[in-house]
């Protein structure tokens, strides 16, 4: 039951990360994903990624992360032999994902008109950084410009560190994640859809509150380190050995809070009275809790709140997060033993999604560049010799 899309076929052109982490989870719902390579380099994370033996074998880390599942095939489009190919496979396609710079897919004469002149039920799904049209839609973008120009990177870190880059690359990942759900939505029409995603803007979408809060209430955003702006105390407190977050964001979650740590006298005091009395007066607040928690075990105490109904967790590094039983339990990792082209056992991530209890999962492991070469191209009566004459010219 979590091959919802076990019908549908996908023509991936995607590098790097927003493009193939879109198609990621689409094959993981039992898509086929059919990824188009340039011969003899393919996506450039394939030598990306901090192994770099595996970078030099062509199946960097960054690209084993999100290609599980799909199938490699290598086409040179500037030929006329592999664009020719490429319309073939189009006939027969239900989407195509590009994230090339706008105007790459016209210069190929591989266009929207072209293509859904092809295929009038095709869905085309173009991810750039700003959009396919208007004044910046022919910047170059990576996540990091993407993240500066979002207002994302002045309002993460405090006062004193502000502006930082989220740590991982937030606008790839949501604009991949836009991208798979406005996919999804076209498919359930079945006709021709053109779907434009903007990474710009799928971070800024993602702001909620940050962003209504300037539209509608004029209040300037503004970095907030590790507190909850809407409320206090709510935030990054430190306990006697680690980083402990409480969310104490109810009336009654606040007093349930100051009773258990022994603090019950801070409930009578007129700076605390109530929740924009203890936001005013937060830092004192905040040094009073760590006070009472110096010497408390960060995870006894975390475990105490959250019984008594105060939301609290340690914080964790990622090494320390994958080890917690929660996330075997949900299917969250993937492992593939002997993985072709590298002869090792790998875990990667799957969705974060479950479908009536299951963990949506794929069976094969990221492919070596062009290994279904002879399986997809074979549909289209291309025999094994000229397989080997494609590939001698640099066609495939």
């Amino acid at each position: 039951m979590t091959n919802l899309l076990s019908d549908i076929r996908i023509l991936d052109l995607t590098n790097v990360l927003a493009g193939p982490f879109c198609c990621h989870q689409l094959v993981h719902f039992g898509a086929e994903v059919i990824k188009i390579e340039h011969p003899g380099r393919g996506d450039l994370a394939r030598q990306l990624g901090a192994d770099t033996e595996l970078n030099s074998k062509k199946m960097g880390v960054s690209f084993l992360a999100q290609n599980a599942g799909k199938k490699s095939v290598t086409l040179n489009l500037k030929d006329p032999r592999g664009r020719d190919l490429f319309l073939e496979l189009v006939k027969k396609a239900d989407v195509v994902v590009e994230n090339f710079r706008p105007g790459v897919m016209n210069r190929l004469d591989l266009s929207w008109d072209t293509l859904k002149n092809i295929n009038q039920n095709l869905v085309y799904c173009a991810i750039s950084g700003f959009g396919q049209d208007g004044p910046w839609a022919d910047k170059p973008a990576y996540d990091q410009i993407v993240q500066g120009l979002s207002g994302v990177m002045e309002i993460t870190g405090d006062q004193a560190s502000a502006p930082l880059r989220v740590g991982y690359p937030i606008g790839d990942t949501i604009g991949g994640l836009t991208a798979a759900m406005a996919i999804c939505a076209a498919l359930n029409k079945k006709k021709a859809t053109l779907i434009d995603v903007s990474m710009l803007e799928s971070i800024l979408v993602t702001t909620g509150w940050v962003i209504s809060n300037w539209l509608i209430a004029g209040e300037q955003p503004l970095p907030q380190g590790n507190e909850n702006p809407t409320s206090a105390p709510s935030g990054t407190f430190q306990a006697g050995d680690r980083l402990l977050n409480i969310a104490a964001n109810k009336e009654e979650q606040w007093r349930t809070l100051a009773r258990h740590i022994d603090r019950e006298d801070l409930l009578k005091h007129p700076d605390y009275s109530s929740r924009d009395a203890r936001k005013r007066h937060r830092k004192a607040l905040n040094f009073e809790i760590e006070a009472a928690i110096k010497n408390r075990k960060a995870a006894e105490l975390a475990d105490e709140l959250t019984s008594l109904g105060v939301p609290a967790g340690v914080v964790m590094t990622i090494p320390d997060i994958l080890k917690e039983p929660v996330i075997a339990a949900r299917g969250l990792l993937a492992d593939f033993q002997d993985v072709p082209g590298i002869r090792r056992d790998i875990q990667t991530v799957r969705t974060g999604v479950k479908v009536n209890s299951e963990a949506p999962a794929v069976e094969s492991p990221p492919p070596q560049l062009g290994a279904h070469n002879a399986e997809v191209l074979g549909e289209l009566g291309i025999d094994d010799l000229l397989l080997e004459e494609l590939s001698e010219n640099g066609v495939i």
